[in-house]
């Protein structure tokens, strides 16, 4: 007898296919977007002319470059589950910050708020 008489095997996947994502990691993913796009937002309307588009293409630039070396599912360093988590609060922090700069102190709120909560479900996924 099983331990868990409700769980089902699932079939093998084919070769070169991978599982359905979950609710939560579109919503992680989501939530990475939005703070891309807050990081443009915020360098394209926050400095004056020359420096405004160095910030708005390079604040966006640097966070996904990050993202891509630490927090992505194919990273391109494999690190500690916990630096993968550290790493993915900076660039939610930075885009939380980014929020608050601009005067808008409650979206900021409340997308640190959304952004900490699907990247704890997700890590929290991943360790289990």
């Amino acid at each position: 007898m099983t331990d868990s008489p409700n769980v089902r095997a699932q079939a093998p996947l084919a070769p070169g296919m991978r599982p359905r994502p979950t609710a939560v990691e579109i919503g992680s993913v989501l939530c990475g977007v939005a703070a891309f796009a807050t990081l443009a937002i915020w360098g394209f309307t926050g400095w004056p002319f020359p420096w405004n588009l160095v910030a708005g293409i390079g604040a966006p630039v640097l966070a996904i470059l990050v993202w891509a070396l630490f927090v992505s599912p194919r990273a391109v360093l494999a690190v500690h589950p916990f630096i993968r988590a550290i790493v993915e609060l900076f660039v939610y922090a930075a885009a939380t910050i980014a929020w608050w700069s601009m005067g808008q102190a409650w979206i900021g709120l409340i997308f640190a708020i959304v952004a900490v909560t699907f990247g704890a479900l997700n890590g929290r996924r991943r360790l289990a």
